[in-house]
């Protein structure tokens, strides 16, 4: 039995693949007639073959949990999710848009501080960002650029259009599973590569290698770049090795680093050591450098802030990039834009309340059972309240941090998140609600993936889609050929 469509229901969400009356969406109409094609044995066939190569692939994640660090197999859905290539461009310009605003916003902010001098963002939000570095006041990084990988959270609302729900600016991970995403969707669903005119994903590392080649201090050919890890019992580890292996460059941990009296870096090798021009660090600020930041820090290098003061080494992302990297910041980057560039934000914000407001803050705790209440520095779904699926002792437990810290928290609606059709079961799909993290880069020249990571929500009527919270992920298509997704 294969499957039937009109018996496919997203429930008035805006879904990605489907349009109200049981028809695919032009992007997906050679793929909703191919699965349509597929008896049910074939497709547990395809699931089965994903399920293997994720094996054989070795492609896992780590869950932190209370009994200890639990490595798990990739949760992968086989159906792609499509966004036509008309719309995506608009959408890749809304996000070069927006980091070149941010990155002359964090710029600014370590030195003129002009923005706040204006009114357009009061002084207090910055003054007390967990995120602000005072050790980087001063440092001019290569290309004017501090946050030099961007990964931003999109999502579709009920309109079908694109908003932003957030910005991650400090060590953005996932972009290795979108490129394994691609590679696990080849193997299971060739036949569709070959009619479909599907945009590649797997120029991502020579672009990241290129952008961190331009951020290079020495005019050399081949610069040293290595990637730093904090090791193996990190939840990303797996994309640190992945990137450093497709890049062609070493894998580091700060033990493997030192830096001399002439405030240099270098790697220990077994033929000696090697000045390193550019580290892709993949380590959290504080953890950077046991001299300036956490003493007892055994994942840094003493010394490491010393040398990129110098401008003797380039660190990609900057410290203090995650200034911007701000939930509270996130609610003014229209304004940022608007300040920086002189133009209109060509993706919108998710209307967003901020509780450091009284009246605002009011409003929020008024109708908390109603709205997603997030701290403003925290990732991977931890640390928030969805108000329609809460207690009433949850969200009492809400407002009390609230009132004892209304900088940390802001409030946005519950969104209508688009949904996409999930394989649930043997031959059985069903809406899963998702979103979508592009990756932008940016140094000499900026780039954007043509899609992103997609991530999904398998839980039935879930809007949580972090994979640290139980989330998959699926595919992501750029269709060309299509004028839009709307029918």
């Amino acid at each position: 039995m294969s499957i039937n469509w009109n018996h496919y229901d997203p429930n008035d969400f805006f879904d990605e693949l489907m349009g109200p009356h049981g028809q695919a969406r032009p992007p997906a109409k050679r793929l909703a007639d191919h699965l349509t094609s597929l008896e049910e044995n074939e497709l547990e066939a395809c699931r089965q073959m994903a399920e293997a190569t994720i094996h054989e692939m070795g492609v896992s994640f780590t869950v932190y949990t209370e009994e200890g660090n639990i490595d798990r197999a990739w949760p992968f859905d086989i159906i792609p999710r499509t966004i036509s290539a008309s719309q995506w461009d608009i959408a890749a310009a809304g996000l070069k848009q927006r980091l070149k605003a941010l990155n002359l916003f964090i710029g600014d902010l370590y030195d003129q501080q002009q923005i706040i001098k204006d009114g357009i963002i009061p002084e207090h939000i910055i003054k007390n960002s967990k995120n602000f570095r005072p050790e980087c006041i001063g440092v001019k990084p290569a290309h004017g650029v501090w946050a030099h990988i961007c990964g931003t959270d999109l999502v579709r609302d009920a309109d079908g259009e694109f908003y932003v729900l957030e910005d991650n600016l400090r060590v953005p991970s996932g972009v290795a599973y979108m490129l394994e995403n691609r590679a696990i969707t080849k193997r299971v669903l060739p036949e569709l590569f070959q009619k479909e005119d599907i945009k590649p994903v797997d120029d991502y590392p020579a672009r990241l290698f290129d952008t961190l080649v331009s951020l290079s201090p020495r005019a050399i050919k081949r610069p040293e770049i290595v990637v730093l890890t904090p090791g193996i019992f990190n939840s990303a580890y797996f994309e640190h090795a992945y990137l450093a292996q497709q890049m062609g460059i070493e894998l580091v941990e700060g033990s493997d680093l030192f830096v001399d009296d002439d405030d240099c870096v270098y790697m220990r090798t077994i033929s000696g050591l090697e000045r390193i021009d550019v580290i892709y660090r993949r380590i959290d600020d504080l953890f950077l450098d046991p001299e300036i930041f956490e003493k007892d820090s055994v994942l840094g290098v003493p010394g490491l802030m010393r040398a990129w003061q110098a401008g003797n080494v380039a660190l990609a992302n900057a410290p203090g990039a995650g200034v911007a990297d701000d939930k509270v910041v996130y609610a003014y980057v229209p304004d940022i834009i608007r300040y920086y560039l002189d133009e209109e934000p060509l993706i919108k914000n998710v209307k967003t309340y901020l509780c450091d407001d009284p009246e605002q803050r009011k409003y929020v705790i008024d109708h908390i059972s109603e709205l997603v209440v997030k701290p403003a520095n925290e990732s991977g779904g931890y640390g928030m309240l969805i108000g329609p699926h809460s207690t009433k002792k949850e969200q009492a437990h809400f407002i009390k941090l609230i009132n004892a810290d209304p900088r940390n928290y802001i409030a946005q609606p519950t969104l209508a998140l688009s949904t996409a059709p999930t394989l649930v079961g043997k031959g059985q799909i069903e809406p899963r609600h998702l979103d979508l993290r592009p990756f932008i880069l940016q140094g000499k020249d900026s780039y954007v993936t043509t899609g992103g990571l997609t991530r999904v929500a398998m839980t039935k009527g879930s809007l949580v889609v972090n994979s640290s919270q139980g989330g998959g992920s699926k595919d992501t298509w750029i269709v060309n050929g299509e004028k839009k997704d709307v029918i």
